[in-house]
Parts: structure tokens; sequence; C-alpha cells
């Protein structure tokens, strides 16, 4: 760290706002990361007790309360099994509602159990899988920081490398004064110490969002997965059986 400090009053102006804005840098990065895996590591969690609870009570999927099913303790944290499960939930309902009205209206079957057919279950699908992608962008919310560091922190680097060098062979050429020897100093170390920091910044968050994007596609597989098990019950449960 004195390395560092030492390089930044040995700068030039333009080398401390170098140096300052890859330390801006680093501490987006590292509130970004610690955020973000947190938040990854919270739904996960949430999300495998929730899938728990279902596999508790899928008997009554259609009547089953989401109060009564876990739920995050911290509000502003996504949720996207209880999305999904919502979503699927209220649109089965209203299918089937739909379909109870029309045989009632056209076939004065008033009061008999309603059915999905192969149709109303397509509906559903395509309908709940708006609703994981919204999830899937919502979980991605700002990761593009991330990505952005990991490209402008060595390019910074390279700057603060390249404006130090021309800082030392210009006053190099100079002659060799006390403060010539203090220029050339400076500029060494700020090209030095930039282009250490650039890659101390750049590499973290470069592993970090790797392992976020593979974390999240992961994560976008298995809320399709419980998508799908959701309507394999709705459907043994609603589906009109074949006859014939």
């Amino acid at each position: 760290m004195d390395v560092f400090i030492t390089a930044y009053t040995q700068s030039d102006f333009l080398g401390k706002l170098i140096i300052l804005s890859l330390v801006a840098l680093s501490v987006i990065c590292w509130v970004v990361l610690l955020q973000k895996v947190w938040m990854a590591r919270e739904v996960d969690k949430i999300s495998k007790a929730f899938y728990k609870a279902y596999q508790i009570n899928k008997e009554r999927l259609l009547h089953l309360d989401l109060n009564e099913l876990p739920k995050p303790k911290n509000r502003t944290l996504p949720h996207p099994y209880a999305e999904i499960f919502r979503e699927l939930q209220e649109k089965t309902v209203e299918i089937l509602n739909k379909n109870l009205h029309f045989s009632a209206q056209h076939y004065g079957k008033e009061g008999t159990a309603a059915y999905l057919s192969p149709t109303d279950l397509e509906i559903v699908e395509s309908h709940v899988l708006t609703t994981i992608s919204s999830q899937i962008k919502r979980l991605e919310k700002n990761l593009f920081i991330l990505s952005t560091i990991t490209t402008l922190a060595p390019f910074l680097g390279l700057l603060g490398t390249v404006w130090g060098i021309l800082i030392t062979f210009s006053e190099l050429g100079n002659g060799g004064t006390a403060g010539t020897n203090m220029a050339v100093l400076g500029g060494l170390s700020t090209a030095l110490a930039t282009t250490v920091l650039g890659l101390v910044i750049a590499i973290p968050a470069l592993v970090s969002y790797n392992y976020l994007k593979t974390a999240t596609k992961n994560y976008a597989s298995d809320m399709e997965e419980f998508l799908y098990q959701l309507l394999s019950c709705v459907e043994l449960q609603y589906r009109k059986a074949d006859v014939g």
C-alpha cells in the first residue's frame, strides 16, 4: 500500500487522476461483486427452501397460498421461484375459470369440473417463460459493470504506464538536475503503479463476472426445470383424460 501512496504523491496531475480513477473502479468493482455474490447465494438458498415446501404441498397446487411458502427475509431480494409459481397459478386459474364458464354457457354443464387442453397448457408455459426471462434480467442487473471494469481497468493502467514513461523520457531529455531526477522517479512510479493497479482490479472483476454469468445460466436452467415440474403437476390434476 505504501508503494501506491508514494507513487501517487510523486505523480503529476494526470498521473494522480489516473490512480484515483483506478481506486474508484476498485471500490465500485468490490461493492458490485460482493453484492451480486451475496444475492446469488441468498436467492439459491431461498429457492431450494421454496422447492422443498412446494414438493410437500404440490397436491393442492392451485389452492396453495404463497404466504404459506418460504420467502426471503430481505424484501429487496429477488424470489424467482415464487414469481414463477404465482404466474403459473394465476394464469391456470384464469383459464380454468374461462373453460368452466364456457362449458356452463354452451353445454349447460354448470358446476362441473373444468379441464385444461394441450393448447391451454402451452399458453400457461409461454406466459411463465416470459416471467423467467424477466427474472433473469433482474438477476443480471448491474452485472455489466463488472465486464466494463474488466476491460476499462487495464486500459487505464496502460494509459498510466504510457504517460509515466512519457514523463520519464521527457524529463531525461531536459538534463540531470535534482528536480529532473524526482520527476523521472515520479514518472516511473506512475507507470508501474498504474499497471499493477489495472491488473489487480481487472482480474477479480473478470473472475467474478464469469462466475456470476455461469451461476445465472445454471439458475435459469433450474427455473425452467421448476416450471416444467409445475406444468406436469397441473397437467396430471387438470388435463381431461383422453377417451377412446
